[in-house]
């Protein structure tokens, strides 16, 4: 648990450096929806660089290397036209037996059905020409998109941002679904582990972003009160059992102090010397968001 102190000791915001500036100013240009993953020495950064609804939302996912987890270089690049998407959101990059595998967030065109789909490759510089798999396909009910995997000696497993579609106008309505799966491609979706609570910060939307410990489960997710909040979510920690409901508790959320509020997709990584650092999109003044990294206090 004591991994989850830390983030709720945040207000370390003052801490924040960015590792990745947004790719503009003002509203709609963010750097984030990252997730990291260490390799030995090399801690990847995964994030999608999104511009304003007219210049094209969410154009590209990249992948990029450190050594020190705050100097990034690009590893590779990954467009939304290479896979037919509209948009792309939250991606996530894991080491597989073979070597490498980039799950992306994908909007059909033309729809606010999303899927997610996988690239394997040998390395992480061939992932944007790897063989491609759609592991989280939606349906016409639901957009699945912004995975968090972890992979262990039982199993893979997945919390999946389910987004309805059964009311025109309400598509950003969000809660997520634990699944489960043998190979990382093939999955099985168990149940919703975590579900808008009424009268809260998350009563619109609860988006499981990170698994800080699988025995005892404890996850962070983001969320929002309302509509008009949609991307401008805000972070918490919840509480459970792998595959079972996970408990908000009451502990309030993490926010930006700045224009929106953002302070969302949290994601952590522990470096090799065992320290832990944290990766957020948080808002700045102009309403842009930077992809920021916040070390855990010692």
């Amino acid at each position: 648990m004591q991994v989850t102190t830390h983030l709720l000791s945040l207000p370390a915001l003052d801490e924040a450096r960015v590792v990745v500036p947004a790719p503009g100013v003002g509203p709609g240009n963010w750097s984030g929806a990252a997730s990291a993953v260490r390799d030995g020495d090399v801690v990847y950064l995964v994030y999608r660089v999104r511009r304003p609804l007219a210049e094209g939302r969410g154009v590209t996912t990249v992948v990029a290397r450190s050594t020190d987890g705050l100097t990034f270089s690009t590893v590779c690049e990954v467009n939304r036209e290479s896979l037919g998407a509209e948009s792309f959101e939250r991606p996530v990059l894991v080491r597989t037996d073979g070597g490498w595998r980039l799950y992306l967030s994908c909007a059909t065109p033309a729809s606010k059905h999303w899927w997610i789909e996988a690239l394997d490759a040998d390395t992480p510089e061939g992932l944007p020409s790897g063989r491609r798999t759609i592991a989280f396909p939606g349906d016409g009910r639901t957009a699945v998109k912004d995975p968090v995997i972890v992979r262990d000696d039982d199993a893979w497993h997945a919390w999946i941002c389910e987004h309805p579609l059964d009311v025109t106008g309400h598509e950003d309505r969000m809660s997520t679904a634990y699944w489960r799966s043998a190979d990382g491609l093939a999955w099985t979706r168990e149940r919703t582990v975590l579900a808008p609570r009424d009268g809260e910060w998350d009563a619109r939307g609860a988006r499981v972003t990170d698994v800080l410990s699988l025995d005892p489960l404890v996850v962070l997710y983001d969320g929002r009160a309302r509509a008009e909040d949609n991307w401008f979510e805000v972070t918490g920690v919840a509480t459970g059992t792998l595959g079972g409901a996970l408990d908000a508790g009451s502990v309030p959320p993490l926010r930006s102090p700045f224009s929106d509020g953002a302070a969302r997709y949290v994601s952590h990584v522990t470096m090799a010397d065992g320290s832990v650092r944290y990766y957020l999109e948080l808002a700045r003044p102009d309403g842009a968001h930077d992809l920021v990294t916040v070390p855990a206090p010692s």
